[in-house]
């Protein structure tokens, strides 16, 4: 069955057009991604990234890109940070949120055009931070002030290229082109930690890659079953009569998905918990006496693996909450229903439906909240376990299949699917 509609999407010329496309843009990405900035000694960061877990942490999320110094080695990290900026000055500022909400389309263009300026100096601000964090943790060597100008734009120049790649694959409608690109990099990495695993076999560690792997797959279980469960609300029509034709008395639903936000959540939080950890680093050695103590207790505060992974946890189920008050507002579902003529069984349409749908929400969204963080910081909790039971500690194949990869590889795979079904099914509707 799946075979016959891989087949059917290279039969349209329009539809295999895009996907080719996007192929090729994460090709391009691909490529980009293993072009260095100069004057870097790849071998030399390559023994860093291995020996520091938040690096590697990072470096997963780029790709590889980092490791390489390349000249996207920030991924799409600046434009995210944008994205999360400026929706949470949406919540302060009424304007920004009147804009993004109740001026349609254009509205929503205008918001983007603002993230995607806030993107630049944030990229000029992460390049430079990156830049002079690896410089003090030994892993680069000195720079001239010419040379670091011209790394700081062409690292920034990078960012602004994979953002308009992201942003052209998005326009194809064949998937969400942050998400496919993090993908990307998720997958391009996959082969180098699975050579290093072989590369580091030891028998003794057999039952430990055993767990793991019943783990893995629990955990892809774990995120089929979340992603595709949902509140279906049962809708009715009222019967119209236009001419001599009569409309409506129709009844369906209104699914209400248990994780409606996705895989957002999880890559807001790894942005924002990522820029303590620069911040402390790059100012721990400061000449200012309290900065400096400042930094070091940022920085041991968030090398704590235990108040690290709480505080993932807590900034995944907010940002749950968050992402799905910008995206879905049971208000405006309500009040499209009333125009279209539609009802909940046994409420008044409008403000009664309204109310409803909130109630509804909140509390399907505490179980796709709790999921969501449960899934970020399961690699935490796997690793913990089995080194306690078999006394084996294998960081590398926590970022070989870590919980947060496989959510966000297996959400992809799925949001892309449907999709690519959806474009399908315009195609063959008769």
């Amino acid at each position: 069955m799946w075979f016959n509609k891989v087949l059917a999407i290279f039969k349209y010329k329009d539809l295999r057009s895009r996907v080719l496309f996007v192929l090729g843009m994460m090709m391009v990405f691909r490529i980009a991604a293993n072009i260095p900035i100069p004057g870097v000694d790849i071998q030399k960061l390559k023994e860093f990234f291995a020996a520091s877990q938040f690096f590697g942490l990072m470096n997963i999320f780029t790709g590889g890109a980092l490791e390489k110094l390349s000249i996207v080695m920030l991924g799409m990290g600046p434009y995210i940070t944008a994205i999360v900026i400026m929706q949470l000055l949406s919540l302060i500022f009424p304007r920004l949120e009147e804009m993004y909400k109740e001026e349609g389309e254009a509205g929503r263009q205008k918001f983007n055009q603002y993230a995607r300026i806030l993107t630049v100096p944030l990229s000029a601000l992460q390049g430079f931070a990156m830049l002079k964090l690896l410089q003090r943790q030994g892993a680069l060597g000195g720079f001239s002030l010419s040379t670091l100008l011209t790394s700081v734009l062409t690292i920034t120049a990078g960012s602004v290229f994979l953002m308009w790649i992201g942003e052209l694959i998005t326009e194809k409608k064949i998937g969400d082109g942050i998400s496919l690109l993090i993908l990307a990099g998720i997958l391009a990495d996959t082969p180098g930690s699975i050579r290093q695993i072989i590369a580091t076999w030891e028998p003794s560690q057999l039952l430990s890659y055993f767990l793991f792997l019943i783990a893995s797959l629990a955990i892809i279980i774990c995120v089929v079953i979340i992603n595709e469960a949902r509140r279906n609300v049962p809708v009715s029509y009222a019967k119209r009569v236009r001419g001599h034709r009569m409309y409506g008395g129709v009844q369906t639903f209104l699914p209400m998905m248990i994780n409606p936000a996705g895989v957002m959540p999880i890559i807001f939080a790894l942005s924002l918990l990522m820029l303590p950890g620069m911040l402390g680093s790059l100012i721990s050695n400061s000449s200012i006496i309290w900065l400096a103590k400042f930094a070091n207790v940022l920085n041991a505060l968030f090398q704590n693996q235990w108040l690290y992974n709480i505080f993932y946890f807590l900034l995944v189920f907010l940002f749950t909450y968050f992402y799905t008050s910008v995206t879905f507002d049971p208000d405006n579902v309500a009040e499209n229903l009333q125009k279209m003529g539609g009802f909940v069984p046994g409420l008044r349409p409008g403000k009664q439906t309204a109310d409803f749908l909130h109630h509804i929400l909140n509390r399907v969204l505490v179980l796709g909240a709790i999921f969501l963080g449960f899934i970020a910081i399961s690699p935490f909790i796997v690793q913990t376990l089995i080194q306690k039971f078999t006394g084996v500690e294998i960081t590398a194949f926590r970022f070989a299949i870590g919980g947060t990869s496989l959510l966000i590889i297996v959400s992809v795979i799925l949001e892309t699917s449907k999709q690519i079904r959806s474009q399908l099914e315009m195609r063959e509707y008769e």
